[in-house]
């Protein structure tokens, strides 16, 4: 090759270096910032499911046996007052009331428990976005080239969010009985003209 040929090519490189550079450190920046959202979203979802636990436990109509009032209260304010580095523990804490309120075999209100299921059904979902965009940005992070030029700069490494948000089962009610003197009857289709 002739030194022009070369030069050529030391710049074709040169500039695919630079643009694989360039869109892997865009790349890392749209994945912190997806984090970033992410940890936002599961914040408030985690703080709405507290919050739906301490409204319920404070409503002297809604079914709550009252010696676990304040039990439920003290957990749920307590998860309230805390730092995200501190939750993971009190967010089991309020995982575990609200699945004991749900499936209490004492009649709560329907309406107090559809608001814990759906506020624990929030958190499930703004749990997985968030460790999603965990592992995507650890996995882009620990790869050679990212590593070896240190373009996540001197941003933390994001640590997984993990606790037991298992769906509370509601709790069933027993079945009619049925009397074995009337068979059950098969519906019956309507008849078009």
């Amino acid at each position: 090759m002739l030194p022009v040929g070369w030069l050529l090519a030391a710049v074709v490189v040169a500039v695919l270096l630079t643009m694989w550079v360039t869109f892997t450190l865009t790349r890392l920046d749209r994945l912190h910032a997806r984090v970033d959202a992410a940890q936002a979203a599961l914040d408030a979802q985690l703080v709405r499911r507290a919050a739906a636990l301490l409204h319920v436990a404070e409503a002297p109509d809604s079914g709550v046996a009252a010696s676990r009032r304040e039990h439920y209260e003290a957990v749920a304010r307590a998860a309230l007052n805390l730092v995200t580095g501190e939750r993971q523990g009190a967010e089991n804490a309020v995982g575990r009331a609200v699945s004991e309120i749900v499936q209490s075999p004492t009649p709560v209100r329907a309406d107090a428990v559809e608001e814990l299921r759906e506020g624990a059904a929030r958190v499930l979902i703004a749990r997985r976005f968030y460790n999603d965009a965990v592992r995507d940005t650890r996995t882009l992070r620990a790869r050679r080239m990212p590593r070896l030029l240190r373009l996540a700069g001197r941003r933390a490494v994001p640590q997984f969010f993990d606790i037991d948000d298992t769906l509370p089962a509601a709790a069933q009610p027993n079945p009619p009985a049925t009397s074995e003197t009337e068979p059950p009857r098969p519906e019956t289709a309507k008849e078009s003209s």
